[in-house]
């Protein structure tokens, strides 16, 4: 029997019967309410915010913790979400991927109780959206060294600084703002609305355009004691954050690549040059078959960290193996296909441009593809190799 161009090496019968129907479920709702308008949101730079509440009552916020409204899924079954969602778009996955593993992960693993109910039903509904502020004008891979600072002032916190290059910033209701205190670098939950914050959005993006990117500043904002992440201290927090976010985008990755590799697929089988398809010469049947080996690859190794992720074994080390891979393969595979259409590779027609420049960011957020080449290095030798 032929093979399905899709699922070559039959993937899908290692997903149990609960982890295809969501990830039918997710493609399904991609199809009918994201693909029909993604071509006008990207050419206009929008992301759609109205759309949250619909990603929330389909569960998808959130939808790997438990309690407080979430879904409780396992890892695999966001890991199948995620590539779904960029299989639409990135921005989509990105905006799933700062809401639920970003904002509302930091406030599940080491927020109070108070904490927890007053934020995470309501971001698991997608009535509140979250933003995470890490990265700075200044500091993007040494985070440790960020300049925003926090000081006590009676029982109020007073923070001030700025971050940059924050996924939903300008649409955010809450934001997880990491700040350096006298204790070490703790989190803050910082409402939007509060005195002196500020969201700026950054404009003239060519990559994520159907995303929020925003500058947030500080200046002075008072905070009451109770804003504190009182769970945790130092880079540990920071980082628990972040190997959430590169779990998601592992997979994430994939699904920009899919969309590229399936579009050029069917351009090969109907654009005809010298009296056949392009599909029946040689090059073109190598970049075809290049392409779907590292797709089905790097789906394999996600699996894998998936599965290892619900085995409660999984280490961040192993995380940043597989958005190092996934992500670099991705980009390659768009910049394949880009070569199969030809020109007609470089309009909004065809989807294989808009991922190509998406995957551009990907490769550079949550970890830098240099990053976690030397975070993988590290693992291999024991020897630090930053600074």
């Amino acid at each position: 029997m032929p093979i399905d161009p899709r699922d070559p090496l039959d993937v899908d019968r290692l997903l149990s019967d609960e982890q295809r129907q969501i990830r039918d479920l997710v493609r399904e709702w991609v199809d009918a309410n994201v693909l029909p308008g993604i071509e006008g949101w990207f050419e206009r730079g929008e992301f759609p915010k109205e759309i949250a509440k619909e990603l929330g009552a389909l569960g998808l916020l959130g939808m790997h913790l438990s309690g407080y409204g979430c879904l409780g899924a396992d890892a695999v079954s966001y890991g199948l979400a995620c590539l779904e969602l960029e299989a639409g778009d990135s921005g989509f996955r990105s905006f799933v991927s700062v809401q639920g593993s970003l904002s509302m992960f930091p406030i599940w693993k080491h927020g109070s109780e108070e904490q927890k109910k007053e934020w995470l039903p309501r971001m698991a509904a997608g009535e509140a959206i979250g933003c995470f502020g890490l990265t700075e004008p200044d500091f993007g891979s040494d985070p440790a060294n960020m300049r925003t600072s926090a000081r006590r002032d009676g029982s109020d916190w007073i923070v001030s600084g700025t971050k940059m290059w924050i996924t939903n910033g300008g649409i955010a209701d809450l934001a997880i703002v990491w700040a350096q205190t006298g204790e070490g670098i703790r989190g803050f939950l910082v409402p939007t609305d509060s005195p002196g914050f500020a969201a700026n959005d950054i404009h003239r993006k060519l990559s994520l355009r159907a995303s929020v990117t925003s500058e947030l500043v500080l200046d002075d904002v008072r905070l009451p004691q109770e804003a504190v992440l009182p769970g945790v201290t130092g880079m540990k927090g920071t980082l628990s954050c972040l190997t959430e976010a590169r779990f998601g985008i592992v997979w994430g990755a994939l699904g920009a690549a899919r969309a590229c590799f399936e579009c050029a697929l069917e351009y090969s089988k109907t654009r005809v040059q010298w009296g056949k398809p392009i599909g029946a010469f040689q090059l073109t049947q190598r970049k075809l078959a290049a392409m779907s080996v590292e797709l089905e690859k790097g789906l394999l190794l996600a699996l894998h960290l998936g599965r290892l992720k619900d085995e409660g074994r999984l280490q961040p080390q192993q995380v940043s193996y597989g958005k190092l891979n996934n992500v670099r393969e991705a980009l390659k595979i768009a910049r394949e296909a880009r070569s199969i259409l030809g020109a007609s590779g470089i309009t909004l027609e065809y989807p294989v441009i808009r991922h190509m420049n998406n995957l551009e960011s990907v490769l550079t957020y949550e970890g830098t593809n240099e990053i976690h080449t030397l975070i993988v290095g590290e693992a291999l030798t024991g020897l630090r190799a930053y600074e």
